[in-house]
Formats: structure tokens, C-alpha cells, sequence
């Protein structure tokens, strides 16, 4: 079995450690696109055209499936992924747990980008699956740039400024952005324990492997194989990537090679 997840940067390990831990057999291909990143304040087109790119990338190691772990590229390239790969390769999309999050009740708050907060698709699934609570939208402008340079001081001072946006009565926090997932404890500890933080990463790598008709199998021999393409290019993984426990977890358990 082999699983292939793509994304501007880093925002994939989250997903990648999870397929890790459930499939500790699974070879995993890593798509990754650091010389074009950030995608956010790219243009719908011009973000369509460069995950293509990188689905293409990791097309050619044939995987089962492919898991698109960025939000960005799940709004405006996930019909051309489909369009273009399956039914050979199931594609997967993240979808921020805004549902899960409001069927716990209100009041929610979603952390994304500039560029996602407000955008039709975000509004779009406020309405569709939160409409009975109060959901406010926090930009949290500068974070998913400082977790993917690993500036701990940067991601400190950007979980403050989205924390100070963040309604105090909250019960919940949606992580709309992949990279949030790799400083979930900062997060946690800007707004409280109390609060309830939604990630995406273990929905989507469930629905991966349900998808090629895969079940979970933890105690599977660790025979994973781990491959990154950093625009195309096999690579070892990005050095920002070991400065999180899921780099360092997919390093140890299969170096890239």
C-alpha cells in the first residue's frame, strides 16, 4: 500500500504521521512545493496549476490514493485533481471539522489564513453545517508562514494576535489550516484548556484508507517506505519539518530516501 499526500510545505506531516500511526506499513510519497509557497495570497488558477503540479509529481510514484493536506489547494484545485487522477487514484480533500465542531454547540471560532477567512467556500460551509451557532472567523495572519520556517518566536506572536481575536466564551476552535495542526499545544495553551481544538488530520487519513478499502492496523510491521519530492526532486526532508514531533516520528520510523 502506498499513500501519496501533497501540500505547499510541511502542512502535510500532521496527515502523514497519522497514516504513519494507523499503517505503520504503508510507503508514503511526501509532494511538497517550497520554491512557490505560500499558496494563499496566490491566485485561484495559478494555485490550481501548481498542485497539479505536485499531484503530478507524486502520481508518478503510483500511489493508492492521494490525500490533499493543504485547505488551500482542497478550495480551488480539488475538482481538477479529481478531474485529472481519479478514478485511477482516489483523491481525498481536508475540509475544516466545522461540523463536528457545531454539533457540540456554540459559540466556534475558525482559525485560517487571510485568504481563506470569509472566502465563499468558507461561508459556504458555515451555512451549510453551522448555522444554528455563533462562529466567528479569526485571520490569523503570518502563522502557517512561521510554523513552516519553524520561528518559534513568529508562531508565539502570531497564536497571540489570532488568540486576542478569539471570543472568550468560545467552546470550540476549528484549525482551518493544515500547518496550525503542527503547534496545536501553543494554541491550546492561548486559549485555554477548556476550549475543544478541531483538526483534520485523523478524518482525512480515515477516509484515505477507506477509500483503497484499507483498515486501520497499528501493530503492522514498520516496513514503510518514505519518499519526499520537493518540487519533483527527491529530497530528504526539509529540515524545518524535524523541528516537529510528526517529522521527527515519519524520520525515525522510515528515512526518506
Amino acid at each position: 500500500m502506498k499513500i501519496a499526500l501533497m501540500d505547499s510545505g510541511i502542512g502535510l506531516l500532521p496527515a502523514a504521521a497519522t497514516i504513519r500511526r494507523l499503517r505503520p506499513d504503508a510507503d508514503l510519497v511526501l509532494s511538497c512545493d517550497p520554491d512557490s509557497m505560500p499558496w494563499g495570497p496566490r491566485t485561484p488558477d495559478d494555485i490550481a496549476a501548481r498542485a497539479l503540479a505536485v499531484a503530478r509529481a507524486a502520481a508518478l510514484h503510483s500511489p493508492d490514493a492521494l490525500i490533499v493536506a493543504c485547505n488551500t489547494a482542497s478550495v480551488h484545485a480539488l475538482r481538477a485533481l479529481r478531474a485529472e487522477l481519479e478514478p485511477g487514484i482516489p483523491v481525498i480533500g481536508t475540509v475544516p471539522a466545522i461540523k463536528p465542531a457545531s454539533a457540540g454547540g456554540g459559540p466556534v471560532a475558525i482559525w485560517a489564513t487571510p485568504a481563506t477567512t470569509g472566502s465563499p467556500y468558507q461561508r459556504d460551509l458555515i451555512r451549510d453545517f453551522a448555522d444554528s451557532v455563533a462562529v466567528t472567523e479569526v485571520p490569523c495572519t503570518g502563522l502557517a508562514d512561521a510554523v513552516q520556517l519553524a520561528d518559534e518566536s513568529a508562531i508565539d506572536a502570531a497564536v497571540a494576535a489570532a488568540a486576542a481575536l478569539t471570543p472568550s466564551d468560545v467552546r470550540a476552535v476549528v484549525l482551518g489550516c493544515t500547518h496550525y495542526e503542527l503547534v496545536v499545544d501553543r494554541i491550546r495553551a492561548a486559549v485555554g484548556d477548556a476550549v475543544v481544538l478541531h483538526e483534520s488530520a485523523g478524518a482525512v487519513a480515515a477516509q484515505a484508507l477507506r477509500r483503497i478499502g484499507e483498515k486501520p492496523a497499528p501493530d503492522a510491521a514498520p516496513s514503510g517506505r518514505l519518499t519526499v519530492l520537493l518540487n519533483g526532486r527527491e529530497s530528504p526532508l526539509p529540515e524545518q519539518a524535524l523541528s516537529y514531533l510528526e517529522g521527527i516520528l515519519l524520520q525515525a520510523v522510515s528515512p526518506a530516501h
